[in-house]
């Protein structure tokens, strides 16, 4: 068994190899924590493909590659999130005025609203 070198040949040719046979495929994932090696392989019996990595670039591609074979063996595909509608009324309504001052917090009489300033304290004399 020889290793595929080219990522995107590997991608490629397992999910061939998956549409080709699905019932026959098996997808083995081994990680070889003494070499920091993590090994793919895809296999129907007759066609063996591997590949091997010690790069952690790869783990995004395989995770990419993981979800594909997944959606494959269970026949169906993800729903893409669809987009929120807001109505024109409800979007009026949260969209603040520019004539109207903005709302501010209530106050006693003599008070101010939050400077931002503390006072500091005072020293012996």
């Amino acid at each position: 068994m020889v290793y595929i070198t080219s990522w995107s040949k590997f991608q490629r040719e397992a999910e061939a190899l998956y549409t080709k046979s699905p019932n026959k495929v098996r997808y083995c994932v081994k990680w070889r924590t003494v070499e920091g090696v993590l090994v793919l392989k895809v296999t129907d019996d007759t066609t063996c493909l591997k590949y091997r990595t010690s790069s952690s670039v790869y783990l995004n591609r395989f995770e990419v590659l993981n979800h594909l074979l997944m959606e494959k063996m269970q026949n169906r595909r993800v729903p893409l999130p669809q987009p929120i509608r807001v109505s024109a009324v409800e979007a009026l309504a949260a969209t603040p005025r520019s004539g109207s001052p903005a709302p501010t917090a209530a106050t006693k009489p003599g008070e101010t609203a939050g400077t931002g300033k503390k006072k500091g304290k005072k020293g012996k004399k």
